[in-house]
């Protein structure tokens, strides 16, 4: 069983979506982590309440808001 911090590396490179409290998520490309799970995601776009509401080359995301991370 891998765990999570193995599936996140797996998935530098890659496009995820990362719902977060509060109905905001984000959808970019995962380019870093660290070990509190905050993120950093390369062209990055933010979604209030399933629409879009900004964009960004590059976006940190706080680990604790987090809720989850899909790829």
């Amino acid at each position: 069983m891998k765990k999570p911090l193995q599936v996140l590396q797996g998935a530098i490179g890659r496009p995820v979506t990362v719902e977060l409290r509060g109905q905001v998520a984000f959808r970019g490309v995962l380019d870093g982590f660290d070990p509190h799970m905050n993120l950093v995601l390369t062209k990055a776009r933010e979604f209030q309440d399933g629409k879009e509401s900004a964009s960004s080359e590059r976006a940190v995301i706080r680990g604790d808001s987090v809720i989850y991370i899909s790829t």
